[in-house]
């Protein structure tokens, strides 16, 4: 199969789709990798590490070009001429970015193979946890550095000083996003609360530390909003838009100064105020609070993001390479990361998130 790893050009992603390892073991199966130029410099590997692997160098075209296409993040307008009816194999995010991406994918009869929705025998994410692990482990040390006061923030800092813990962080959703979240919050020695919707979780969350608060009443959230310093919104629903789970009035009731942190923005953001920023802006103001709402927070730290997440993905573009879109119908959990096939949306949460009701069809009958 020819397999074509273009360069990232979203705002500061320096990420890559495939690494040099990745890229040799599929050119030893008998496959075409076409590498751009400069795909990989921002996470540590060179063309010449690639041209080493057996992969092809050439322009972003020559990329497109292929019948498999493996990337980290969503397609952006300036990339959408090179649909061709393609798999592209990337994360995606279709509920909580605009219409026209998936409009072009369907006009195309682009087949998008989403990594946020790929499932494994247990029904876990496991293309989306390494990210979410990444993120989560990020928010707490970018919220720390927003409180500071020369940052406009509340001047209070997120940690423990002679034994005595300082400020409070609140977590809205306890998977994996939430999880490390609340690991490096506790570590940094600050008071944390974590909301969750599974009362099983709040084992996993207890195991982190035991003086972590869990609570299971989002009722209770506005009341904890009103001395948070950090809030961290964490909150999934597969394939579909994030919740809104707190309101613009609760954002007007923290304090001035205080943090959000919307790690849910991909999917739409879980906060009313919250508006996707990039690492170029990170963060605006809105009712005297800070939000950072950037889109691909792994992107900071394109080394350890792009060898966790390809690991994570690796198997899988083997697996479509060897067998094309039949290897993919004929695995469960690796039909459920199709989002678009044959001018189809085959997601129902991103077919009602976008109101394309009218376009959705079930993949089974797509494919036969």
């Amino acid at each position: 199969m020819r397999i074509g790893v273009p360069k990232e050009i979203k705002n500061r992603e320096n990420r890559v789709g495939l690494t040099p390892v990745g890229a040799e073991l599929l050119a030893q199966r008998g496959h075409l990798v076409s590498v751009e130029s400069g795909a990989g410099v921002g996470a540590g590997f060179a063309d010449a590490d690639y041209a080493a692997a057996g992969a092809r160098l050439t322009g972003a075209a020559g990329a497109w070009d292929s019948e498999l296409v493996v990337k980290v993040k969503e397609p952006l307008e300036p990339e959408y001429a090179y649909f061709r009816g393609q798999l592209v194999f990337t994360y995606f995010h279709l509920a909580g970015t605009s219409v026209a991406l998936t409009d072009a994918l369907l006009a195309s009869e682009t087949t998008a193979i989403a990594y946020e929705t790929v499932e494994d025998e247990q029904g876990r994410l496991l293309l989306l946890a390494p990210m979410s692990a990444i993120a989560g482990s990020m928010a707490p040390l970018v919220g720390s550095y927003y409180l500071a006061q020369f940052n406009g923030g509340r001047g209070v800092l997120l940690g423990e000083i002679l034994g005595r813990r300082h400020g409070k962080v609140t977590i809205a959703g306890d998977g994996v996003v939430g999880q490390h979240a609340a690991r490096v919050a506790v570590a940094m020695g600050t008071r944390v609360v974590v909301f969750g919707r599974d009362f099983d979780r709040s084992a996993e969350i207890k195991r982190i530390h035991a003086g972590i608060e869990y609570d299971l009443a989002p009722d209770r959230l506005a009341g904890h909003l009103e001395d948070t310093d950090l809030f961290i919104g964490a909150a999934l629903v597969r394939g579909a838009r994030a919740p809104h789970l707190v309101s613009v009035a609760m954002v007007k009731s923290m304090q001035p100064g205080s943090v959000i942190v919307d790690v849910s923005i991909d999917q739409g953001g879980c906060v009313a105020t919250s508006r996707p920023t990039s690492h170029t802006n990170p963060v605006f103001t809105a009712h005297g609070v800070t939000h950072y709402c950037v889109t691909n927070m792994p992107g900071a730290y394109p080394r350890t993001a792009t060898l966790a997440l390809a690991e994570a993905t690796l198997p899988y573009v083997e697996r479509i390479a060897a067998g094309g879109i039949e290897a993919v119908l004929a695995d469960p959990g690796l039909a459920k990361g199709v989002n678009t096939h044959r001018g189809f949306v085959t997601c129902r949460p991103v077919a009602d998130a976008l109101r394309l009701g009218s376009k959705y069809r079930d993949l089974a009958a797509v494919a036969s």
